[in-house]
């Protein structure tokens, strides 16, 4: 229930992020540079907590070690957030999020019906079909 209620509570710093991004667009004029920035900012506080805990940096023999599909992780949120700035202030944030947690149900069936990228398998069953749907439906009438 601890993990649940955290995933609730991270999730509700998204449609913030969004906001804030979008935001900072208008003043900084460019969805990259605004992307850039927050990643930018986001390293910087990461490197801080880092020294604070006291946490290893990895040796570049670990990292060399790395599939590369391991270093997409990145790549894949500097295109969240670069999309979140351009979507956000012409979806609004109900419909954007709403849209990426369809886009985040759809991934995570396949995903987990895989055991995929490390998640363990969970098969594809109705109750998830359904569970995916519901979700398409909130899509659907948020938009209205």
């Amino acid at each position: 229930m601890v993990f649940l209620l955290t995933a609730v509570l991270v999730g509700l710093l998204l449609p913030v992020q969004a906001g804030v991004n979008a935001e900072l667009r208008v003043t900084l004029g460019h969805p990259l540079t605004t992307a850039f920035v927050s990643f930018l900012v986001g390293t910087v506080a990461l490197g801080i907590l880092m020294v604070l805990a006291r946490a290893a940096v990895p040796s570049p023999r670990a990292m060399a070690q790395a599939p590369l599909y391991q270093w997409s992780g990145g790549l894949l949120g500097a295109i969240y957030i670069a999309a979140a700035v351009v979507l956000a202030p012409r979806l609004g944030a109900a419909t954007l999020i709403a849209s990426v947690v369809t886009g985040q149900m759809i991934a995570s069936l396949v995903l987990d019906h895989y055991g995929l990228v490390g998640f363990a398998e969970h098969p594809i069953g109705p109750g998830r079909i359904v569970g995916a749907l519901l979700v398409v439906a909130g899509v659907i009438l948020i938009r209205r």
